[in-house]
């Protein structure tokens, strides 16, 4: 992707080295903004149409947050039974109607391609917000986004690096829209641990092996992790099983706690989650005593997802050079900007 202005952000696939860097770029100028040090009001007036037809929390509240903080406004629909979707309306129909009503829209579907096919109706920018176990491209750039800042902080770089990727990557979309853009990179060791129902899928794999990179598969995490600079867990994806007793087969396989993680991680290994992560005795895979430890980056993950959606939205309704014109004071106080 060359062009972000008035374009479709649908799959890693559209992207380049040269687009993330443009994103990245861009992300990092919202920082003040995101930290309530001072406040644009460069979308003044501009709608976004937050619809989301799956359960979620951190997407869609940062989509609506991110839009709100560059002085938009956000509509919402939330969950299938809301919409006319229930009522047999096709998603070209919706497309049609609601691009009429908003300047840009975000969107979360339960079915593959789902998010592609309501685009091809839209008047206006669509970006996936993820569609059923298919991608989850923004989850995928805030991974990226964070997984280069942990490294360069400690003078590591994507490049030659060792990411284990670790739990449900059968139906963990943002572990396979994450490695799609981890491809784009240089001599990567990719280690893939899961059990082996649940499998990185082919064509993940093949990605991978054709763009050069190694490969390592597992189904244990020890003897797996000692050289490990990004160890990102997937929590099991319950709601892609045809049953729950399924899913319960692989609940709390792949566990880490501060024991674990001293036992075998390096010092400076960086913890990534998607999050929710599932805090639930039976599962608990990524448990509460490693919260106050350093290298855990699943909350800094969550505020890069603020900027990098914040940098999406100004790219694609092109105002990404005029964020400070449109700057004024915050009026309130705010523990953020005495951080």
């Amino acid at each position: 992707m060359t062009q972000f202005e008035g374009s479709h952000i649908l799959s890693v696939n559209q992207l380049s080295l040269d687009s993330l860097n443009t994103i990245f770029n861009v992300a990092h100028k919202m920082t003040p903004y995101a930290l309530r040090e001072k406040r644009t009001k460069v979308l003044d007036g501009a709608i976004l149409g937050n619809l989301f037809f799956e359960p979620s929390t951190r997407t869609r509240v940062s989509f609506g947050c991110a839009f709100n903080l560059l002085g938009g406004n956000v509509r919402e629909t939330v969950g299938m039974a809301a919409s006319s979707l229930s009522k047999g309306e096709s998603l070209y129909d919706t497309a049609r109607v609601l691009s009429t009503y908003s300047d840009v829209i975000a969107m979360r579907h339960p079915e593959s391609y789902s998010v592609e096919e309501f685009a091809k109706g839209s008047r206006v920018p669509v970006i996936n917000g993820g569609d059923g176990a298919n991608e989850h491209p923004t989850q995928a750039l805030l991974d990226l986004f964070t997984i280069q800042k942990e490294l360069v902080h400690s003078g590591r770089s994507i490049d030659g690096a060792h990411i284990a990727l670790v739990g449900d990557l059968k139906y963990g979309r943002t572990v396979h829209s994450l490695s799609r853009l981890l491809c784009m990179y240089k001599d990567i060791h990719f280690t893939l641990i899961s059990p082996s129902e649940l499998a990185m899928p082919e064509y993940v794999i093949a990605d991978i092996e054709n763009a050069g990179h190694k490969i390592t598969i597992s189904h244990q995490l020890e003897g797996n992790l000692n050289q490990a600079d990004i160890l990102y867990l997937t929590r099991i994806q319950e709601e892609r099983f045809p049953s729950q007793e399924e899913a319960n087969k692989y609940r709390g396989k792949f566990r880490l706690n501060h024991s674990i993680y001293t036992q075998h991680c390096k010092s400076n290994t960086v913890i990534m989650h998607p999050l929710p992560r599932d805090s639930r005795a039976q599962a608990n895979e990524l448990d509460n005593d490693l919260n106050s430890h350093p290298s855990l980056a699943i909350f800094r993950q969550a505020d890069n997802g603020l900027l990098i959606r914040m940098a999406l939205f100004a790219l694609t309704l092109g105002v990404e050079n005029q964020l400070e014109k449109y700057e004024c004071p915050v009026n309130w106080y705010s523990r953020k900007a005495d951080r």
